[in-house]
């Protein structure tokens, strides 16, 4: 079993955060370090370390992510500018905390991504 973070205690609501939403799949707060006027974490409640641990079992919450970064990027006004989605995954990706989340930050330009 993976070890358990800072965002599982987040979930259960044992860390005090303002929680933007939560259903049975996910969960979303603001990250505390911003890098963007809107900068906010969605996670998954069950606890997937990286996205390499990801299973067929695991696509509800994937998928609910991403509905739940629409929706928030709506009620923020940032839907109609533009917002970017982000998932790290390990080490060289940046992912410093191991349970998978996404980063939905918008409220600026944000300029363009490392060429691919």
């Amino acid at each position: 079993m993976a070890e358990e973070t800072i965002f599982s205690k987040i979930i259960r609501r044992e860390i005090p955060t303002e929680i933007l939403y939560q259903d049975d799949l996910v969960t979303a707060f603001r990250d505390i370090s911003p890098k963007a006027p809107h900068h906010l974490l969605i996670v998954p409640n069950t606890l997937i370390p990286t996205i390499n641990d990801v299973k067929a079992a695991d696509e509800p919450a994937l998928g609910r992510m991403v509905t739940v970064a629409a929706k928030l990027a709506k009620e923020a006004g940032i839907d109609e500018d533009g917002y970017r989605l982000i998932i790290n995954c390990n080490q060289h990706g940046g992912q410093e905390v191991f349970h998978i989340h996404m980063h939905l930050l918008g409220g600026k330009p944000l300029g363009p991504m490392l060429a691919v």
